[in-house]
């Protein structure tokens, strides 16, 4: 590969036009491409002879890991987005603070004492039934399994749905473009699965989680596997996990444990995608992995309601 054209001292300029000094490369053969020359690539950027060998190296409407490719992945994105603001909608319809959707939704470890708005710690089923205006809502170890996976699209406060929405939207696109749709929603509803557990497992028992936040970093964490698989700039998207990591460990009220556990989630299911063995089998193998992932969180979720039951 030829050295770039330098204007001036260590400057690299665009290979394309050498007139044009410039600090993006390739994500494909890390050439330097000025703006004029930048092609959208499921991570970063790549020149126009990098996208021109990738369509001719790839089959019409195939994914590059299998499946079929997205003809506008914002599509599954805005789905998303639009059933976290009718549920929104929906709590904020029923009680906002103090709604029986939201209560039914989100996720609760184990079943609680609800008072208008608040609840009465460690009181059981049968006090609850004593105290006067009070609603016993059950948890997820009292069998609402539901919650493994509500919890993700359930929000109360606008900023908490407006902040989720946003990393959503910014994330989402780039995922699907490189997985597909079907995959996509896989490595999602994984990333939720998994926050759900974690969730379940380290958080207080009495306690009540909810958001898409799981589901976001799920989407980071998948991100960061695309990056190591065609070799792409990982300091962008480390910075941007860095302040999130920041805000959850500084500001109360935070679900760390959501946030862990979706960001594993969505980096395990990427990790099944792009490094199953490739041939006419690899959905195959790729199904498997996620169906024995889906088994192992159904047994630590059964083990832990029948530790709390």
């Amino acid at each position: 590969m030829s050295e770039p054209a330098q204007s001036g001292v260590g400057v690299p300029t665009c290979y394309r036009h050498p007139d044009r000094e410039t600090w993006i490369r390739c994500q494909r053969c890390e050439r330097p491409i000025c703006p004029d020359c930048m092609r959208d690539a499921a991570v970063g950027f790549q020149c126009p002879e990098c996208v021109a060998e990738g369509a001719r190296t790839t089959r019409a409407g195939q994914a590059t890991y299998g499946g079929r490719r997205s003809h506008d992945p914002r599509q599954t994105t805005i789905a998303l987005i639009a059933i976290n603001l009718a549920v929104w909608v929906g709590v904020l319809l029923t009680g906002a603070r103090s709604s029986w959707l939201a209560d039914r939704l989100m996720l609760l470890p184990q079943g609680r004492c609800e008072t208008g708005g608040g609840y009465y710690p460690g009181v059981d089923q049968a006090s609850c039934a004593t105290i006067p205006d009070t609603t016993w809502v059950d948890g997820l170890a009292d069998g609402s399994w539901w919650m493994a996976v509500t919890h993700g699209f359930v929000h109360v406060d606008v900023w908490h749905i407006a902040l989720n929405c946003l990393g959503l939207w910014v994330l989402g696109p780039p995922v699907e473009a490189a997985l597909g749709r079907v995959r996509f929603l896989a490595v999602y509803l994984l990333s939720t699965l998994t926050a759900g557990a974690t969730i379940f497992w380290l958080a207080d028992p009495g306690g009540s989680t909810l958001g898409a936040s799981g589901g976001v970093f799920g989407l980071m964490g998948a991100l960061a596997v695309l990056a190591l698989k065609v070799g792409g700039d990982l300091r962008g998207l480390l910075w941007l996990l860095g302040i999130n990591l920041v805000f959850t460990v500084t500001f109360p009220g935070i679900s760390w444990q959501g946030h862990l556990g979706g960001l594993l989630g969505g980096a395990l299911g990427a990790a099944m995608i792009v490094w199953s063995p490739r041939g006419k089998h690899r959905g195959w193998w790729q199904a498997a992995g996620f169906a024995a992932t889906a088994v192992l969180l159904a047994v630590a979720f059964a083990t832990r309601a029948a530790m709390l039951s």
